[in-house]
């Protein structure tokens, strides 16, 4: 999946679902997706089509890739990854999404979406056991330590971030007062929020 530029709500129409890509900002009735819920496109309206199996898994593998913002090659990485390694390859692929380090600042509730995430990682907002890291994609393992950069911690969106209430997930503890926060354990699919159908995913790249 290249990088894309255009409107983010073009992706939701597209999957037939909200994907939240901008964070609190779509459950406002401005939503792109709530004035227009149809697919993109000339004839987004009159699409009726039988779906075939292939499509069914693209579309999960598409989803999937938009929600947590991973390219075509980066994914396939991760799906082999998963399934080299032991245990369900569904939830496995679904474990190393989760444990991407701009998706634990979002999920510690520093940024509120991840695209907003990996924007403050790339700019070197954040330090994980006490070094600066600026790889969005850098996985986090048990223990790892993630804390907001001693100059970056007057950032308004993070500050932002942190006033809205958002459920956090049994697997990261989050100090607000101290801007920080830690990876007590390997996430479960049981811990995982994510609405997706990963073993859609499996299959779709199994066939190929």
């Amino acid at each position: 999946m290249s990088r894309h530029t255009g409107p983010n709500c073009r992706f939701c129409r597209r999957e037939g679902t909200k994907l939240f890509l901008k964070g609190e900002r779509c459950t406002l009735e401005k939503c792109g997706f709530e004035r227009r819920s149809y697919a993109p496109g000339q004839h987004g309206q009159n699409m009726r089509r039988r779906q075939s199996e292939y499509s069914v898994q693209l579309r999960a593998k598409q989803k999937l890739a938009r929600i947590y913002g991973v390219r075509e090659g980066q994914f396939r990485s991760y799906y082999e990854e998963a399934t080299r390694v032991s245990g369900v390859s569904g939830e496995n692929l679904l474990r190393l999404l989760e444990s991407r380090l701009d998706s634990v600042v979002y999920r510690l509730g520093f940024a509120p979406s991840r695209k907003a995430a990996r924007q403050l990682v790339k700019h070197n907002h954040f330090t994980m056991n006490g070094k600066r890291v600026n790889i969005p994609s850098l996985l986090t393992e048990p223990g790892a330590h993630i804390e907001v950069a001693e100059g970056s911690r007057q950032l308004e969106v993070i500050h932002e971030s942190l006033r809205r209430s958002r459920e956090m997930v049994p697997w990261l503890s989050v100090d607000k007062a101290n801007l920080n926060g830690t990876v007590l354990e390997r996430p479960s699919r049981d811990d995982i929020p994510t609405v997706a159908e990963e073993q859609l995913v499996i299959e779709f790249y199994s066939r190929l």
